[in-house]
């Protein structure tokens, strides 16, 4: 199959092209920054073109002639400001929404769509981890109803064409925040990251490898709609931002209540880390025949931060 990845040097894509080149497709990645039009990479070649650009869009998927269209694009900074999450994610909002809709426009026909979309923006009044069925965040902190809008349209748009949303987790993995070199991580070794709340927030993770393994199956099938691909142990963050402090031999996390947290990060830095429901990935490995590699944070963590799986998170 004639593959085409938009948001091709993202942290999905740096593990997504390898991986479909390996499932014997046709690959080509589309990025607005690269050496330049026909470069290999991972044995995907790469066209350069912008999303927010329709006649580049065109040029672009028209050379790429693909069957399949995985949309990728996001333009999410390396180090997140919680109190500027609105003005920070204003590029990647205009992707999801105008940049979809010119991607879409532009690959009118084809056969299979996947798009990216989120598993932590559903509402957190709800029991246990959420279905696909519950309903997105009814009322979300004031920075964070730009992006769920964009989000909402990015899924209608992808239903539209009978295409499938891989509603991801939180992304851990090489080049992520998570990462050894990455901004969550520096902070918590600096121990400047507190438990607001009591850390009440649920957490779902997706391994990047995970997320690529899941549109390499989605792309083989026919299901629509949207699927939580995240792994198997949805935890708060009272159990494992201290496991991970644990393991890397960081301060064991402070508290902090969430009246004082919100004057350093908000209303959506407080509702990020007391109030996020996780999400329930049973569909997706049944409608995908999806196995992860990381079924659990705690093998991913000690795998990509080189420690053990079962650190011992207690003083």
């Amino acid at each position: 199959m004639r593959v085409l990845v938009a948001g091709a040097t993202g942290v999905i894509g740096s593990q997504l092209l390898p991986a479909l080149v390996a499932a014997g497709h046709d690959v080509t990645g589309l990025a607005r920054n690269a050496p330049g039009a026909g470069v290999d990479l991972a044995g995907a070649r790469i066209v350069v073109g912008d999303a927010l650009d329709r006649a580049s869009m065109e040029r672009a998927v028209d050379e790429a002639a693909p069957d399949a269209v995985v949309n990728m694009l996001t333009a999410i900074p390396a180090e997140i400001d919680p109190k500027r999450l609105a003005e920070q994610f204003a590029l990647t909002n205009r992707l999801r929404t105008e940049g979809t809709r010119n991607l879409l426009a532009a690959a009118g026909g084809v056969k299979r769509v996947i798009a990216q979309g989120l598993a932590y923006a559903y509402d957190p009044h709800g029991d246990g981890p959420a279905v696909e069925d519950a309903p997105l965040w009814r009322r979300p902190p004031k920075p964070f109803a730009p992006v769920l809008a964009a989000l909402r349209e990015l899924e209608r748009s992808t239903r539209d064409v009978g295409g499938l949303v891989l509603r991801l987790g939180h992304l851990y993995g090489p080049g992520t925040i998570y990462a050894p070199d990455g901004s969550f991580v520096r902070q918590v070794k600096a121990g400047k990251l507190p438990l607001v709340g009591g850390g009440s927030a649920t957490f779902s993770f997706s391994h990047t490898y995970d997320v690529a393994a899941a549109v390499v199956a989605a792309l083989d099938g026919d299901e629509t709609g949207v699927l939580n691909v995240v792994d198997d142990e949805p935890a708060q963050m009272s159990e494992w931002l201290p496991f991970l402090a644990n393991m890397m031999d960081a301060p064991r996390p402070k508290t902090a209540p969430a009246v004082l947290a919100r004057l350093a990060v908000g209303s959506w830095g407080v509702a990020f880390m007391s109030q996020l429901r996780g999400a329930d990935n049973t569909r997706a490995k049944k409608a995908l025949d999806w196995e992860l590699r990381y079924a659990s944070w705690r093998t991913g963590f000690a795998t990509e931060l080189g420690g053990t799986a079962t650190a011992d998170a207690t003083p």
